[in-house]
């Protein structure tokens, strides 16, 4: 069967046309936070153990990804890439990026949110948090992800790190370190437990 979503380098060519730098995405991003309704969700899922396989990005990142050539895409293409790290994700954190893409497309491709959304959703891994809880360290506490890629200075400094560190098994990086700090032959031999022969997966299909 003939997959019909969109595939990431589709999206990508027509991302391009909405002329969105950084800035923008985090303008968006505020923007769209505002006001966003909490509403009731199924009971949450049990904290899964942590792994170093399993990580969240921020709807920041997520919305980066799409728009911007730049570290979000770089660090997120090292998980297409590897078919046995796990992007988690609750609904309420895929609803905060699809908003902000939607802010920002709306008036170029008023498709391309929703189509981002069926691509994100079939590669994430669901996760249910509590209603209320911040839905990117929800994701990552329930989800077991020991990597939270943000670019929220809050979180990313030596005091946010400690604090997030106490609620969370998890570290919170800017996406530039985690792709600079990502190493998937030491990883995979750790983790997975094997020898690692490469990316086994195209990281823009």
């Amino acid at each position: 069967m003939t997959d019909a979503r969109p595939t990431w380098a589709a999206l990508f060519d027509r991302a391009v046309a909405v002329d969105a730098d950084e800035r923008a995405v985090r303008d968006a991003v505020a923007s769209a936070a505002d006001g966003a309704a909490d509403t009731a969700r199924p009971d949450p899922d049990p904290p899964r153990d942590p792994a170093p396989t399993r990580v969240v990005a921020a709807p920041g990142v997520l919305t980066a990804d799409l728009f911007v050539d730049g570290p979000a895409r770089a660090a997120l293409d090292l998980l297409r890439a590897h078919s046995w790290t796990t992007l988690v994700a609750s609904d309420p954190l895929l609803d905060a990026a699809e908003r902000a893409v939607a802010r920002l497309s709306g008036d170029t491709d008023d498709a391309l949110a929703a189509d981002w959304r069926a691509r994100a959703a079939a590669w994430r891994e669901r996760v249910v948090g509590p209603a209320g809880d911040d839905p990117t360290l929800a994701s990552a506490y329930r989800g077991g992800a020991m990597h939270v890629l943000t670019t929220d200075e809050r979180v990313t400094s030596a005091a946010g790190g400690t604090a997030l560190r106490a609620r969370v098994e998890t570290s919170a990086r800017e996406p530039a370190a985690f792709a600079r700090l990502f190493d998937p032959a030491s990883l995979y031999e750790h983790a997975v437990d094997g020898t690692y022969e490469g990316p086994d997966r195209d990281p823009r299909a």
